[in-house]
This record gives structure tokens, sequence and C-alpha cells, in this order.
């Protein structure tokens, strides 16, 4: 795995995509950290849902988005440690993915934090 990291770290797509999908999904956690405390105790999550108390989740459930981007990127990492060789496309694909993917979880967790507060 060292060597797909030296060879990666060549492919500036694929570092730099990944490298800003680590940054953006730092930046939302930090972001959900400062402004935990102000929180009341249920926030609307899950907007798809009919009005009422099912679109509400417990104020801890913010950090559902997150977690779900992380688990996405670290899979699209280990897909393009084993794709890699094959097809650098796919790979950089994959990249591209996880930094759309968590740039759009981080407006997703913005936008709520800003109606809750």
């Amino acid at each position: 795995m060292n060597g797909f990291f030296n060879e990666v770290k060549k492919d500036k797509v694929i570092s730099g995509g990944f490298l800003l999908t680590f940054i953006t999904v730092f930046l939302a956690f930090v972001y959900i950290l400062i402004s935990f405390g102000s929180f009341p105790p249920y926030i609307p999550l899950f907007n798809q849902l009919p009005w009422g108390d099912q679109r509400l989740g417990a104020s801890i459930m913010i950090f559902i988005p997150l977690g779900i981007a992380i688990f996405i990127v670290i899979t699209n990492i280990f897909i393009c440690y084993f794709i890699y060789k094959k097809s650098q496309i796919i790979s950089r694909m994959l990249a591209v993915a996880s930094v759309l993917m968590a740039f759009l979880s981080f407006l997703f967790i913005l936008r709520t934090i800003n109606l809750i507060t």
C-alpha cells in the first residue's frame, strides 16, 4: 500500500481530490463542533418526510451526514487503491466524486445549522 501512496502523490487529480475532500470534511466537523452548543434538542434533518415529528431528529444526528461522507471517502480510497493500476481514469473519477459528495454534505450541514440557529 505504501507504493500506492507514492504513485498517487504523482497524480495531482487523485491526491488533490482526496486532500480537498479531507479538508472539506474537517471544516464541516469543526463547524458542527463550534455551533453545537446553540442547537435545540431536535433539529429538522429529514426534510423529505411529511410535516411533523417525523422530520425531526435529535441534535446529535447532525453527525450522520458527516459519518456517511467519511465512510464513502474511505471506501473510495480503497477502491482507488485496487483499481489504480488497471484504470487511472476510474480512480480519478472516484476522487472527484469524493470531493463532490463531501462538498454537498458540507452544504447540507451548513444549511441545516443556519436554519436552526
